[in-house]
């Protein structure tokens, strides 16, 4: 009888009900018309275009994101709409907005009875590097160790948890892997893809998960997301806020960024707190790779939380800039993040370069948004 009840509730969730909402755990989809989502005349959706035709491809081999998280989607019908899609005229604004209210019901997200949550964003990093070390570039930018296993409990044991592992075999078992300041202390078995200027540049790469190198030579390259160290993510803002290091409403990127340089005796022990630690690939993708295996648009990618939102979906968000602008736009989540957790959490993808860092340092929103389910 449990499953019959639980193959009945994914399949409700799944499709376009008409019910008015559906509700599983303390998370409720509320059935929604287009015309109450605010904003959506004014948005020009011949620019999610192209992020939405990335989706499409990268779901296609490996559908079961849609699958994976609380809010689920049927595969089929989203695959559907993806070939409806393709035979439109993508820049036709007006062909495109109906497509989306032919093709998809939204639902506002509600978790314990909230549909307001926070809203952050992020940008790509840029940094100095070079091929070789010399002079001044005499910081390692890590790729992926040779030494870094990865285990799943679940291929052990079908009862035990979906959960990655990262380690290292010490004495023939698997222990955690190095911590930031192990590997900055003594460095580790991996290749050096790069080597930068400035650890601090690296630093903030790191959290943001990619950089547009400008190396010595004159020429660019991405350095692209490719593992991680496997421990948990400690926020620098808030290290520094609590520690009196910095003042409230101080904790943006670009602050952060100037603190860290303006004290380099200190900046070290501080960074060390963050025991997380990312590995890099040279990457010749348009832009930075999220999660779900694409390159993240500007404005249009989002990062949500893969528990509850599945990657690949389309959401409308509602919420405002830094100064106070209405941000109301159709979105793709297409990344993931070690603190954007829960329901209602976004992380928005603004873009690259020194603007796009001022923006998103700032960026700390009340907001909400709505998933789009693709009708049957």
């Amino acid at each position: 009888m449990k499953n019959f009840g639980l193959l009945l509730l994914l399949f409700l969730i799944s499709c376009a009900p008409a019910q008015k909402s559906e509700k599983f755990g303390g998370l409720v989809l509320e059935k929604k018309s287009f015309a109450d989502l605010e904003g959506f005349e004014n948005d020009d959706f011949s620019q999610i275009s192209g992020t939405f035709s990335l989706s499409c491809e990268a779901v296609e081999k490996k559908s079961a994101v849609l699958q994976n998280a609380q809010i689920k989607i049927e595969p089929k019908a989203y695959f559907n709409a993806c070939k409806k899609f393709q035979k439109l005229d993508k820049k036709d604004n007006a062909q495109i907005k109906d497509f989306f209210e032919t093709n998809f019901t939204p639902y506002l997200v509600t978790y314990n009875g909230s549909s307001s949550g926070k809203f952050t964003s992020y940008y790509e990093a840029e940094l100095r590097a070079s091929k070789t070390k010399h002079g001044k570039y005499k910081y390692p930018i890590y790729g992926k160790p040779n030494d870094l296993v990865e285990i799943n409990l679940k291929d052990f044991d079908q009862e035990l948890p979906n959960k990655r592992i990262l380690g290292r075999v010490q004495d023939s078992r698997l222990v955690p892997y190095f911590t930031r300041e192990q590997i900055e202390k003594s460095g580790i078995d991996a290749p050096v893809i790069l080597w930068g200027d400035d650890k601090v540049d690296i630093f903030l790469m790191q959290i943001q998960g990619s950089a547009v190198a400008l190396l010595d030579d004159g020429s660019n390259v991405r350095v692209s997301y490719a593992d991680n160290n496997g421990h948990r993510f400690v926020g620098i803002g808030g290290l520094l806020l609590k520690k009196g290091l910095l003042k409230k409403g101080e904790a943006s990127m670009d602050k952060i960024r100037d603190w860290l340089k303006d004290n380099p005796q200190i900046a070290d022990v501080n960074m060390n707190e963050n025991p997380r630690f990312i590995f890099h690939k040279i990457s010749d993708a348009k832009g930075p790779i999220g999660a779900l295996g694409v390159p993240l648009s500007s404005g249009r990618s989002l990062a949500v939380d893969p528990a509850f939102v599945p990657l690949g979906s389309l959401l409308w968000l509602d919420t405002v800039e830094p100064n106070g602008e209405p941000l109301q736009k159709m979105v793709a989540a297409q990344d993931i993040g070690a603190a954007i957790k829960g329901a209602v959490r976004g992380d928005y993808f603004w873009g690259h370069g020194e603007e796009a860092l001022l923006q998103a340092g700032k960026m700390n929103s009340e907001g909400r948004f709505y998933i789009l389910i693709p009708n049957r």
